[in-house]
C-alpha cells in the first residue's frame, strides 16, 4: 500500500485530502477482493494500529462487513518513556496526547477542564512545540524524552530542557514526553498542597448545533450558521467541511473519515453533555443527505435524552447547480442518492422507475465513485426505458469553488464514464427546456 504521503503539494483536484480518500478507496476494492475470495488478509502497522494509525480508515470501512480482529501495539510515547526510563504518569495523573500536527490554537494551551485536575500532568505529542505549550501550564517538569519510534533503544533518544528545544519542526519520528511535575522523594509521592476549595461552576446547559456550509463560498454560507459558528468551542464533522471553518484561539476541530457518520454524531454529542459548545458541520445543507439525520440517529440514545439537537440550515448542493443552470428545478422534483452504501439497490431501482413514470424532475447525489461506477450506468438505463433520449440532463461539477464546471446534455448522450463524487446531476423533466443561449427551466405547468 503506497500511501500518497508528501510535504509538498499534490496535483490532485481534491488536494491531499481528495488524494488519501482515492488511495483508500482503492485500498478497500483490492483488500475486499481477497476477503470476498474467503482469504484472510492481515494489515501491519507501526506501533499501535488504532492510535493515530492509518488502519483505523479501514476498520471503518470492514467492521460491519467482515469479522475484524485488532492485536493492539505499543505506541511510540510508551516506548519512548521505557527507553529513558522515566515514569510518564502516576496516581492520579492526567495523561494528554496531542498530534503534533495540530495548530497552535488547537494544541495550546490546555482547556480548562485539564488544567483544574492539578499541578501533576503529563503529556505526549509528536511536536516539542505541541508538548512544550502544555506542559508549562500544567506544571511539569521542563525536561522531555524524545525518542524515534523505530529503534527506541537505539541512539536515537535524548533528555533535553525545552530551551534546547528551538526548533520550529521536528522530525516525523520523534515524539517527546513531559513526564509529571514534582520529583519525588524516597520513593514516596510528593504530598499537595491543601487549597481552599472554589464553589462550583454551574454547568452549561447541553446542546448540540448542526451546520449546513453551503457548497463551498464563503458568501454562501449564512449569516445564522457563521454567527454560530463563531461561538461554539469544538467543530465536528468530515474532514474537508471542517477545513473549511477558519482556525481561531479556543476553537478545536474534530476531523474525521468518511462514512463514519453515526459515530461522529456520538463524539459530539458526548462533548456537548459534558458541557461543551459543539458545532456537527456538514456540507450544503445538513438536513439533505448531510450530518442532520446522523445526528438524530444517534441522539435517539436515551443516554443523549438531555441534549437538545438544533439545525441550522444551508444552501444545498441541488439548489446551487440549479441555480447555476437557471431553474431546472422550477417545477415538481424529486432528489435521490445513488449510494447504496445504507439501503439496497433494489430499493434504489424501484424509486428511479416511479419518479420516472411520474415525469419528475430529478436531482441525483453521489452517482459514482471510484468503487461504485455501475449504478450511474444502471440509472441511465432504467430511465431511458421511460424517458426520451433526448431528457435535458445538466452535470454540475465542483460547483461553487474554483474547479467548478457545468455542462448541458441529453440523457442518451450522458457520458458516465466522466462522473465521479464531485458531481450532482439534475435529469430534467418530458417539459424541461433548454434556451438558444443554454438556459435550462422547466415551467411550472402542466399540459
Amino acid at each position: 500500500m503506497r500511501y500518497p504521503v508528501t510535504t509538498g503539494t499534490t496535483d490532485h483536484p481534491g488536494g491531499y485530502v481528495g488524494a488519501l480518500a482515492d488511495f483508500y478507496d482503492d485500498c478497500e476494492a483490492r483488500l475486499a477482493a481477497h476477503l470476498d475470495a474467503g482469504r484472510d488478509v492481515v494489515l501491519l502497522a507501526e506501533g499501535d494500529p488504532l492510535f493515530y494509525g492509518s488502519s483505523m480508515y479501514l476498520l471503518d470501512r470492514f467492521r460491519d462487513r467482515f469479522p475484524v480482529e485488532v492485536v493492539p501495539g505499543v505506541p511510540a510515547f510508551a516506548a519512548a518513556t521505557a527507553t529513558v526510563p522515566a515514569a510518564l504518569v502516576r496516581q492520579n495523573d492526567v495523561l494528554t496526547v496531542l498530534p503534533g500536527t495540530l495548530p497552535e490554537p488547537e494544541s495550546g494551551p490546555p482547556p480548562r477542564r485539564h488544567r483544574r485536575r492539578g499541578d501533576h500532568e503529563g503529556s505526549a505529542a509528536p511536536s516539542p512545540r505541541s508538548a512544550r505549550r502544555w506542559s508549562r501550564p500544567a506544571g511539569s517538569t521542563a525536561r522531555s524524552t524524545s525518542s524515534a519510534p523505530h529503534s527506541p533503544r537505539s541512539a536515537g533518544y535524548r533528555w533535553p530542557r525545552w530551551t534546547r528545544t528551538r526548533s520550529p519542526t521536528s522530525p516525523w519520528s520523534w515524539c517527546p514526553a513531559t513526564p509529571r511535575g514534582p520529583r519525588r522523594r524516597h520513593g514516596c509521592a510528593p504530598v499537595p498542597r491543601w487549597r481552599p476549595r472554589s464553589p462550583p461552576r454551574s454547568r452549561p446547559s447541553p446542546s448540540l448545533l448542526v451546520v449546513g456550509l453551503g457548497p463551498g463560498p464563503e458568501g454562501w454560507l449564512t449569516p445564522e450558521a457563521s454567527a454560530a459558528l463563531a461561538e461554539v468551542s469544538h467543530v465536528v464533522g468530515y474532514a474537508p467541511y471542517v477545513n473549511r471553518v477558519p482556525q481561531r484561539p479556543g476553537l478545536q476541530r474534530h476531523a474525521s473519515g468518511n462514512t463514519v457518520e453515526v459515530d461522529r454524531a456520538r463524539f459530539a454529542l458526548d462533548l456537548a453533555l459534558q458541557g461543551e459548545r459543539v458545532a456537527v458541520v456538514s456540507g450544503g445543507d445538513a438536513g439533505v443527505f448531510g450530518m442532520a439525520a446522523a445526528v438524530f440517529e444517534a441522539a435517539a440514545d436515551p443516554a443523549y435524552a438531555d441534549v437538545p439537537v438544533r439545525v441550522l440550515p444551508g444552501v444545498s448542493a441541488i439548489q446551487a447547480v440549479a441555480a447555476r443552470a437557471g431553474a431546472p428545478i422550477g417545477a415538481d422534483f424529486a432528489v435521490m442518492s445513488l449510494s447504496d452504501r445504507l439501503k439496497p439497490w433494489a430499493v434504489v431501482e424501484r424509486r428511479l422507475r416511479l419518479i420516472a413514470e411520474a415525469d419528475l424532475v430529478l436531482g441525483v447525489y453521489n452517482p459514482a465513485s471510484r468503487s461504485r461506477r455501475e449504478q450511474v450506468v444502471e440509472m441511465q438505463k432504467i430511465l431511458l426505458e421511460h424517458r426520451s433520449p433526448d431528457t435535458v440532463v445538466v452535470v454540475g461539477r465542483d460547483v461553487g469553488r474554483a474547479e467548478e464546471s457545468l455542462s448541458v446534455t441529453t440523457l442518451g448522450a450522458l457520458d458516465t464514464d466522466s462522473i465521479d463524487m464531485k458531481c450532482l446531476l439534475i435529469v430534467g423533466a418530458s417539459a424541461t427546456r433548454v434556451e438558444p443561449g443554454g438556459t435550462v427551466w422547466t415551467p411550472r405547468w402542466v399540459d
